[in-house]
């Protein structure tokens, strides 16, 4: 998730219901100090309850805006998949040009506009698929899987102590680092040191699920892009002022699994797509 925000992308996140999915961003929102607000994405979900409306004031005898939710730093879009897609697109313009259109009027975004959507698996019951087109607007997507075994039981133990994630501000939380600073590391990530070998086989990978004969649909220009991106934020949060293939590697997953379709086929005898990933990449020689 700090990969994206050095980035400036979007992050898609997908698990089973009960993972904290929905915590973690509030979280994230409290200790950067930005503004946040949740969506709840449901199946009679209309796009003016995102964007806003405008509503006649009779005193005043005009139309004004009233916003929606989506003005805001972090927009927690939660269980993304449960509403159609003419809702989900109510999103595209605003997570990739940062403003919203209302009325044939344009308003701009908070410069730190982020989308975090949640999402559960497909196969469960009352989820949409999410359009191609809104996917490749997302710059991440990460998997929330079940907690370990000390995991579970240190929630346990920390619930049996009092915590409770439903009074997250009875904890006091304070702010540890300004959103200011995310903006300076977004600059830093300008002087990255990338080489001619490492931006080949970025693009080497990319190319590589266009012409796998296990994928229906490869990854386009914009993935080649995050890739990079991811790869650049990385190497920054690792300390470094140059990047290495091993950051290209880790981020391959979070930035295609949700871009590439899987063959039918595959998908029926059981293939997951890290599977695919995982065997294109490591078929292409990795630069020295």
């Amino acid at each position: 998730m700090l990969v994206g925000l050095f980035v400036g992308g979007h992050v898609l996140l997908e698990g089973v219901p009960g993972t904290s999915k929905t915590l973690m961003v509030r979280t994230l929102a409290k200790l950067l100090d930005v503004e946040f607000n949740r969506v709840q994405f449901t199946p009679d979900l209309m796009p003016s309850d995102i964007l806003g409306t405008n509503v006649f004031q009779l005193d005043k005898g005009q139309f004004n805006l009233v916003k929606g939710p989506i003005f805001t730093d972090f927009l927690l879009a939660d269980e993304i998949n449960r509403t159609p897609a003419k809702t989900q697109s109510a999103l595209l313009e605003a997570m990739e040009e940062r403003q919203a259109t209302i009325d044939g009027v344009q308003y701009p975004m908070s410069q730190a506009f982020t989308v975090f959507a949640t999402m559960n698996p497909l196969e469960y019951e009352g989820t949409y698929p999410l359009p191609e087109a809104q996917l490749d607007r997302f710059l991440l997507k990460l998997l929330i899987d079940y907690p370990s075994v000390e995991e579970e039981d240190e929630i346990l133990k920390r619930y049996h102590g009092g915590f409770d994630a439903k009074k997250l501000d009875a904890l006091d939380l304070k702010p540890v680092l300004p959103f200011s600073e995310i903006e300076k590391a977004r600059e830093a990530m300008q002087q990255v040191e990338v080489t001619e070998g490492l931006l080949q086989y970025i693009r080497k990978i990319v190319c590589k699920t266009r012409d796998a004969d296990e994928l229906l649909l490869g990854g386009g220009p914009r993935a080649s892009i995050a890739m990079l991106l991811c790869a650049k934020a990385l190497a920054v949060i690792r300390g470094r002022d140059y990047v290495i293939p091993e950051d290209v590697k880790a981020t391959s997953l979070p930035v295609l699994r949700h871009r590439l379709i899987m063959e039918p086929d595959l998908q029926v005898e059981g293939y997951q797509i890290e599977e695919v990933i995982e065997a294109l990449i490591n078929a292409i020689p990795i630069p020295r």
